[in-house]
């Protein structure tokens, strides 16, 4: 069995069909899919301008589309809204604002975990013991810590909603290579814990290099896809991110 073809025998937590969309004027995605297994790792590359970030907010409902289907495991979710698809197990790290700056690390966690109807202070616990770092850092406001901690912080306060499937757009951005390496590191761990990870990354080595699969978009299109070691070794996969 070829590694494309185990993809195809595993039932999919999360796929896009036939996404048309844009904002005002023509669209900026056209005919676009992507899907994602349990406990995998995908990722979307392309030259700024592809569409990349856009895919990400039909799916997460922040983004009208003019057509195609997002199905949440056999459901059709097109449509719903953000604070729904969470309830049904889709979580989203936006790029910016994805923390509360004055409250606490434990606060943060807190607020994520507003949708959680198990027990909370017990799901806190989980969540630091993946980020030994945050449990230290508990009682510090967002504020006093660095850019990376942050970051540590927001991608905590998604997993408070113990999610299926997660959808990141551009975790590393800004960040030091070191940081970055670390924040990679951290969505592998919540990968192998069962959850789909479908990130939007602009670097596209340090991307390669972590994921499972990978989606290419060019112009608003699906340019090339596969499995991501195998198409960082590919010329032509360098001549479409260069756009």
């Amino acid at each position: 069995m070829t590694q494309s073809d185990a993809h195809n025998s595993v039932t999919p937590i999360l796929r896009a069909e036939g996404i048309v969309a844009g904002y005002d004027g023509p669209p900026i995605l056209n005919d676009v899919e992507v899907s994602v297994n349990p406990a995998e790792l995908t990722v979307i590359l392309g030259p700024n301008g592809a569409g990349k970030s856009t895919l990400a907010k039909v799916i997460i409902g922040l983004l009208s589309a003019k057509e195609g289907k997002v199905f949440l495991g056999d459901e059709n979710v097109l449509g719903l809204g953000p604070h729904q698809l969470v309830r049904k197990g889709l979580a989203y790290l936006p790029q910016v604002a994805n923390i509360f700056d004055e409250m606490t690390v434990l606060e943060n966690l807190e607020m994520g975990g507003f949708t959680y109807r198990g027990d909370l202070p017990q799901r806190i616990q989980e969540v630091f013991s993946i980020f030994p770092d945050l449990a230290d850092a508990r009682h510090r406001k967002a504020a006093q810590l660095s850019g990376g901690q942050q970051r540590m912080v927001a991608l905590a306060r998604m997993l408070m909603t113990d999610p299926k499937v997660a959808i990141l757009d551009e975790p590393t951005a800004g960040l030091s290579p070191l940081y970055s390496e670390r924040v990679w590191q951290q969505v592998a761990r919540v990968r192998d814990m069962g959850v789909g990870m479908l990130v939007v990354e602009q670097n596209a080595k340090m991307a390669m290099a972590h994921a499972d699969r990978a989606y290419l978009l060019a112009q608003g299109r699906n340019a090339i896809s596969g499995n991501a070691k195998e198409l960082a070794a590919r010329e032509e996969v360098a001549a479409i991110l260069v756009g």
